[in-house]
């Protein structure tokens, strides 16, 4: 059965297929629970182990080691996650284990333990491993090639995520504060059961996507025949044999407690360039295997971008704990609160960031995905010059003022709305079909990568100062996104015009025909 939904059998809500609703609520409920336990677990690790709400009493640095490590597994995991969903059980099933495991995680997290606390983590490690490439896959699938609708289909979908987030960082942080450490985490694996009995109440509207993939005989683009090929390739053989070396030496090199860690994760990303250098092989078009480098590239972009944005849950999340004063009418605000600023201003102004690109399209002037991505990591690290500010103002009066935050937060997100849903639709866009879900894991595992870039660059402020952190983030991704800028039209050129032919696709439920409106574009 195909994976890509027939849209003249489907029935649709405000345009687009119904199935994109179960997707949305399935995926705001996963996200409250994700972003719930993400806005406390910074702080719950850092606060002293001792007092009416203890926490775990670690020191910032190995915190935000922990934090990055985490944050980065989280989406390493989606590339397993996404070739067991292509090879083996399909992105339909892939979502509902992940679902269950997601919430067992959760669960254990709620219990007050420190082997509870690292269990909990790999669970859910694990869980969103499974659920979320292969869930941004199904939404990609619900709409045929060249259909329009895709992009404001993914910025819907995108929405219901930071629904999902504002929720969970107001209610979980006020729960955590009030009642306890692990009631807030509790709270969010509550969210996370929610999530999966919507799930499993909608399948009715997800028949058409996300299907056990068919069995193909002499199948040869299966992970291991393709690392066969790798074996019989002298040229890619040496390659990978040589990043493999490199990244062993370079892990014990490191002097530091986690350097096993690193030796694990630059084997791994050994193996995957290995891998993705086989995949570019497999395909057979040179179009193809031109949107396939092109794709490469966009990692970068996503690596870059969220080396900068995750900072909000870690270095930005110490700095308001300990630097800002956060009282507002004489109450003082959690500081994980101040996490949700990021989803307000999502909910806020995605309509009116998805119109100015709109009404550029319709002008004729630049709005490839690719502009939209540099144009975002521009904006987001521009948000960073009120981070100087405030560290400035601290070193001056020993307190900083919370309207820095609140402007950095809001410059964040508008440089996300400009980034990342656009990223997501990206992919779907110039992925092979039958690595779908694979490249959508590799998109999550860039997204993690940049997770424990985070992570290493906040560690750096306890060597360096907030300030000069701040302002290294701020030049770096205003010059990333201008190299980005001077590299548009090779890059573009690349994708074929992969974008170029979008049209908006209308179906009749009754009739079951499909009008293109041109006027749309």
């Amino acid at each position: 059965m195909s994976n890509v939904l027939d849209t003249s059998k489907e029935s649709t809500f405000m345009g687009h297929p119904k199935g994109l609703f179960v997707l949305f609520f399935t995926e705001m409920w996963e996200r409250f629970s994700y972003y719930g336990m993400r806005a406390i677990l910074m702080i719950y690790m850092i606060t002293e182990a001792v007092g009416d709400n203890p926490g775990m009493g670690m020191l910032e640095k190995d915190a935000l080691a922990i934090y990055g490590w985490y944050i980065m597994l989280v989406y390493v995991m989606s590339i397993p996650g996404g070739i067991i969903a292509d090879k083996f059980i399909g992105q339909k099933k892939a979502v509902l284990v992940g679902a269950i495991i997601l919430c067992a995680g959760h669960g254990v997290l709620a219990i007050e333990n420190d082997t509870a606390f690292y269990s909990g983590l790999g669970l859910i490690i694990l869980g969103v491993g499974m659920l979320k490439p292969n869930i941004s896959t199904m939404v990609g699938g619900l709409y045929k090639p060249g259909d329009i609708r895709r992009d404001k289909g993914f910025s819907i979908f995108y929405i219901g995520i930071n629904l999902g987030s504002l929720l969970a960082t107001i209610f979980v942080s006020l729960v955590a504060k009030y009642y306890g450490w692990h009631a807030g985490f509790g709270l969010a694996g509550i969210a996370m059961l929610a999530g999966l009995l919507f799930y499993l109440a909608g399948q009715k509207h997800l028949t058409f996507v996300g299907n056990k993939p068919e069995k193909v005989k002499n199948d040869e683009s299966s992970i291991g025949k393709l690392y066969g090929k790798l074996l019989k390739s002298p040229v890619q053989l040496v390659i990978t044999g040589i990043l493999l070396i490199i990244s062993f030496v370079a892990g014990l090199s490191m002097d530091s407690f986690d350097k096993w860690g690193y030796v694990a994760l630059f084997v791994f990303i050994s193996l995957v360039t290995g891998l993705l250098m086989m995949v570019y092989k497999d395909l057979k078009s040179k179009v193809m295997q031109d949107r396939f480098v092109v794709l490469l590239l966009s990692f970068l972009i996503v690596i870059v971008f969220w080396g900068a944005f995750e900072q909000a849950g870690g270095l930005m999340s110490i700095y308001t704990e300990n630097k800002t004063d956060r009282f507002l009418f004489g109450w003082e605000v959690p500081t994980a609160m101040f996490q949700s600023l990021n989803a307000a201003f999502i909910t806020i102004f995605a309509v009116g960031v998805a119109g100015i690109w709109a009404r550029r399209k319709l002008k004729g002037k630049e709005s490839s995905s690719l502009f939209k991505m540099a144009i975002g990591t521009m904006i987001m690290g521009s948000g960073f010059i009120f981070m100087i500010f405030a560290a400035t103002e601290f070193e001056n009066s020993g307190s900083s003022s919370m309207i820095w935050l609140i402007l950095a937060y809001l410059f964040h997100t508008i440089g996300e709305l400009c980034a990342s849903p656009v990223a997501l639709s990206f992919i779907t866009k110039l992925s092979p079909i039958k690595y779908g879900s694979l490249m959508m894991g590799v998109y999550f595992a860039a997204t993690g990568l940049g997770g424990k870039v985070s992570g290493i660059v906040g560690e750096a402020a306890s060597s360096f100062g907030e300030y000069k952190i701040f302002a290294g983030i701020t030049i770096f991704t205003m010059v990333f996104g201008f190299l980005m800028i001077l590299l548009l039209k090779p890059l573009k050129r690349l994708t074929h015009g992969a974008e170029d032919n979008e049209r908006e696709i209308h179906t009749d439920e009754t009739e079951g025909f499909e009008l293109a409106d041109e006027s749309n574009v």
